[in-house]
């Protein structure tokens, strides 16, 4: 007679916790969220999230690449690059929401002196975001 070792129900289910955990945080991360509202936009990547006014922002340029900055917290995997940043000159906070480093980024600085780096995986998408939110400024600048 054979003996059949049985499983039991706690591992079982803590493998599929684990697995489902572990799902969500790619499909977090996978890509960057962003949901462009009338008075602000939010950018969500996993765990990082920016909410930031259209009235705050000071300036949005394109840059080819972001400067050289020490990690707080986040992860970079072949391309991407997310997290919080330390700016090695001015020593100031600055978040990274970059799909792919090969494109150009979206750089932005709001309240005088904070940085937000941001790109998607398509480039034409950057683009856009970028000509959308130079009209933003350029609206915010003409009103009295």
């Amino acid at each position: 007679m054979l003996y059949k070792k049985k499983r039991h129900w706690f591992w079982n289910l803590l493998i599929i916790i684990t697995l489902v955990t572990a799902l969500a945080a790619f499909t977090a991360h996978y890509k960057n969220w962003v949901r462009i509202e009338s008075n602000y936009f939010s950018i969500l990547s996993g765990i990082y999230f920016k909410e930031i006014p259209y009235s705050e922002l000071d300036s949005v340029s394109m840059v080819p690449k972001i400067p050289q900055m020490e990690r707080i917290n986040g992860f970079s995997a072949m391309r991407v690059e997310k997290g919080i940043f330390l700016d090695s000159v001015n020593r100031f906070k600055v978040r990274v929401f970059v799909d792919n480093l090969e494109h150009p980024k979206i750089r932005m600085v709001y309240q005088d002196s904070l940085l937000v780096f941001l790109n998607y995986r398509d480039s034409i998408e950057t683009r856009k975001m970028f000509e959308f939110l130079q009209a933003k400024i350029t609206t915010n600048l003409e009103k009295p």
